[in-house]
């Protein structure tokens, strides 16, 4: 029985059944032919919604990691967190009356083995601990031993990188400023390591009584004392947050900061969230090239059953009749599509589990999350609906006279306005629920707009190529080359594959395109220009007293271009202009500040507005501010600005902005204060030192020789961490990217399986007329190859624009077209679409001219 049954005779009789019901009937009987032509409906929705799924189900699970596990993360309960001093020992018994209490000081130094010429030295984060640590959580070593073993006296235990680095092995000496340590064990796990965010250095593990007289500590050197505490069993969240308040209370005039295991490691959770924020806006692309497949096959299928629809309007079916009856089609297929996506969702991260783990230092929490899966399948829910709206709402304008007529042709006309007005909805739901639900919307909406100006550019360049096609296959050229002519001819002709490919391919390449942009000229900057302009070393902790002395060393060295040195000494932000520190959202406020003082702008300080104080000023404190973090928090001129220094609080009216450029890699510092404002307060200098390569290990032994408290960090080492985080940004959003290009890849096959049929005609037509297997098949190859490169053209345009506005105005850094990168798109985009083209090309060729043919009649 044929779908038509189910329509009555009469116009608007329905029999004592609803249009709706008319409509599922229609539906269901329709349906009963399978998915045959929804293959890459079905591929291009699940791979769509997979790739969302797949990297939301990852960060909920890295989530509810960090708050299962928060207490284990943490070491502790709670943690109270004061910056360059230890407690008093008021503080410290208020701190003992809230539970079990232990202390952890840490900081960077300088390791070292052996003496004179023979010494090798190397940066490491120091954690030194009490005997009380760990207060949760289990410290694993090699050999296995227990960690009060392992401290006992004067030992140490070291990372397996550090212990490689300077090749220790057990038993061997060790010195940490001039306290000489013995190497007990090797560093396997911390239990609290994704609590201690981000380290220059390999981990070193100490007691802190054995760092007694070592110089390390003293009064203005730069560390944290960090006072883990395990609270009572019953401690819910509510006491929490009771505990919280009356410990700000208690330590309000002296700077510390309180988290709990709620808040474990805010740092990773954070970078997680931005990330995967990210790369859900990178599968939204996805998804989008996704709805072009979607849409194609819609439309494909409707144009098939344009005979259909006229004799069921031939038999008295309404418009909306028969738009219901392929809505609910397309939504029932949709929703399978919808639910392979999130199984597929679901399980990938559970089969990269293991992976994902080894990647982080804090536990992951796999498993199947709703949460991601329901946005997941909202995104593809309403990507489906906008792909598929126009092409549904033409069925209402096929006409019963296309049964009597050629009613073959795909309908042109544009739907009416009711179903416009629809699409333009749906659009805008999309855009804000995923500017609602990514905690970005500024990057949200961009990208949102960068995804919509780049279809309309796309499509705009598929019409350009077909333009540019059919111009050139009526030039000289093309004469004598009977295979490039018709493929240029079929690229510029009538219902070509231009538009379907140019779409598919050119998003995720323009991406990748970026992506290779971007990592590129970021990585110029760091290995070429950085070098040019950074120091080789600075040195942080110089005593006053050791300020002299390592000038006399560095200065007067000839392979020493440049020695810049300021005092230095740590502060908290508390309140900004009259707004607390709590209420702005800005890297300036957020942990440790590190200041200075002067009392004349060093050489090349420029002040851009305002007035430097007058030399040997002594009034009221006044403070100068980085110009463009000044704009960016909102702070006037004549605002005030309190720090919490070292215990006392210091209120300076804001006189003047600097330009600083952080860029240089130089020394650079948000605030400076006057010098009488912090001049008695406790504190060490800073110097960069500009220096010839080869100049560098001996500057480093010569210093660390005469004043083992000074810490040395090498500047190429940090450019290499940084590079090294770099690289893991871009592998991430290429994954992504890759995600893209496969679901392209899905439409660019649909597309040439849809244009088989085409083909197979056009290869009969040409065998008739003489044309060999052979030059079909060139035409057939050229035609797709050009397709893809101008797919790639498009792309490398596409992310030259996006590389360059990104290095301008986010990074503030130059530009350079990359070539490399650029070149290897072009032929990727080439050859995917000629592997999609010749995998449906033999069928064209095998066939027989005489059976199409005559089909035709």
């Amino acid at each position: 029985m044929s779908a038509a049954s189910d329509v009555t005779p009469a116009r608007g009789s329905s029999g004592g059944r609803g249009w709706l019901g008319q409509a599922a009937r229609i539906a269901r009987r329709e349906l009963r032919g399978g998915i045959r032509g929804f293959r890459i409906f079905l591929a291009c929705l699940a791979l769509g919604v997979a790739a969302i799924a797949a990297v939301g189900s990852v960060r909920v699970s890295i989530t509810e990691g960090l708050e299962r596990e928060g207490r284990n993360i943490l070491g502790g309960d709670a943690e109270v967190d004061i910056a360059f001093r230890f407690a008093t020992p008021e503080e410290r018994a208020w701190l003992d009356a809230l539970g079990q209490v232990s202390e952890i000081v840490d900081f960077r130094s300088m390791a070292a083995t052996g003496d004179g010429l023979e010494a090798d030295r190397a940066l490491t984060q120091v954690k030194a601990v009490d005997g009380a640590y760990p207060l949760v959580g289990e410290v694993e070593l090699e050999p296995a031993i227990p960690l009060s073993v392992a401290l006992a006296g004067n030992g140490v235990v070291v990372h397996p990188v550090l212990a490689d680095r300077l090749g220790l092995e057990i038993g061997d000496p060790l010195f940490l400023g001039t306290a000489e340590l013995t190497v007990t064990a090797r560093l396997l796990r911390e239990p609290d390591a994704g609590a201690d965010g981000f380290g220059l250095g390999p981990r070193t593990l100490v007691r802190s009584a054995a760092l007694e007289g070592s110089g390390l500590l003293t009064e203005g050197s730069l560390f944290d004392s960090e006072y883990r505490i395990v609270l009572p069993p019953e401690t819910d969240d509510a006491r929490l947050d009771a505990l919280e308040a009356e410990t700000e209370a208690y330590f309000a005039d002296s700077g510390a900061r309180w988290r709990d295991r709620r808040n474990a490691a805010p740092q990773i959770e954070r970078f997680v969230d931005r990330i995967g924020s990210f790369l859900v806006l990178v599968g939204l692309a996805g998804l989008a090239v996704g709805g072009v497949g979607v849409s194609a096959a819609v439309r494909a299928y409707l144009d098939r059953k344009t005979g259909v629809i006229a004799t069921l309007k031939t038999l008295g079916a309404e418009g909306r009749v028969i738009f219901a009856a392929y809505l609910i089609q397309i939504a029932a297929l949709a929703a399978v599509g919808i639910a392979l996506g999130l199984v597929l969702g679901a399980l990938i991260p559970l089969a990269a589990g293991p992976f994902i783990q080894a990647q982080l230092p804090v536990p992951v929490a796999l498993g199947v999350h709703p949460g991601p899966l329901a946005e997941a399948a909202l995104y593809g829910a309403l990507t489906a609906l906008i792909f598929t709206l126009w092409p549904l709402a033409r069925t209402e304008q096929v006409r019963a006279a296309s049964l009597f007529r050629d009613g073959s042709g795909p309908v042109r006309a544009w739907p009416r306005k009711r179903y416009l007005a629809a699409l333009a909805v749906s659009a805008l739901l999309l855009v804000g629920i995923s500017a609602w639900l990514s905690g970005i919307p500024t990057l949200a909406l961009y990208s949102a707009g960068g995804i919509a100006v780049a279809l309309a550019v796309l499509v705009a360049a598929a019409w350009g190529v077909r333009r540019l096609s059919r111009r050139l296959a009526r030039t000289r050229f093309v004469r004598g080359r009977p295979a490039l002519r018709l493929a240029l001819g079929s690229v510029g002709g009538p219902g070509g594959e231009a538009t379907a490919v140019v779409l598919s391919l050119g998003l995720g390449l323009t991406v990748l395109a970026a992506v290779g942009q971007i990592d590129a000229n970021m990585r110029a900057a760091i290995d070429r220009d950085l070098p040019e302009v950074a120091p080789s070393y600075f040195f942080i902790d110089i005593q006053p007293a050791q300020l002299q002395p390592f000038l006399d060393r560095v200065q007067n060295d000839p392979a020493v271009s440049r020695v810049d040195y300021a005092p230095m000494l740590g502060g908290v932000v508390q309140s900004i202009g009259g707004r607390d520190a709590s209420e702005i959202d800005h890297w300036v406020t957020r942990g440790d500040r590190r200041i200075s003082f002067a009392d004349t702008p060093g050489e090349g300080t420029r002040v851009v507005a305002g007035e430097w104080w007058p030399a040997e000023y002594a009034g009221a404190p006044q403070v100068s501010m980085a110009r463009e973090e000044a704009e960016e928090i909102g702070v006037s001129l004549g605002d005030e600005i309190t720090m919490k220094v070292l215990g006392r609080s210091l209120t300076a009216t804001v006189t003047n902005f600097r330009e600083v450029d952080f860029s240089s890699g130089g020394i650079g510092f948000v605030l400076v204060f006057n010098t009488a404002a912090l001049e008695g307060a406790p504190h060490t200098w800073l110097s960069t030192v500009y220096a010839e390569e080869a100049a560098e290990a001996a500057i480093l032994r010569d210093v660390a020789g005469d004043a083992p408290n000074i810490t040395a960090i090498r500047v190429r080492d940090a450019i290499g961490l940084v590079t090294e985080a770099l690289s893991a940004l871009a592998a991430a959003t290429s994954w992504g990217a890759g995600a893209t290009l496969l679901t392209g890849f899905v439409v660019l096959i649909g597309a040439a399986a849809a244009g088989e049929r085409a083909r197979v005609f056009e290869a009969a037509v040409l065998k008739t007329v003489g044309a060999t297997r052979a030059t079909i098949l060139a035409s057939f190859a050229l035609r797709s190859a050009l397709l893809g490169a101008a797919a790639g053209a498009v792309a490398i345009l596409g992310g030259a624009i996006a590389g360059w506005g990104i290095m301008r105005f986010v990074m503030e850094a130059p530009y350079a077209f990359e070539p490399v990168s650029a070149t290897a798109i072009v032929l990727g985009g080439a050859l995917a679409t000629l592997l999609a083209g010749l995998a449906f090309a033999w069928r064209p060729l095998s066939t027989r001219p005489a059976s199409v043919l005559r089909a035709q009649d």
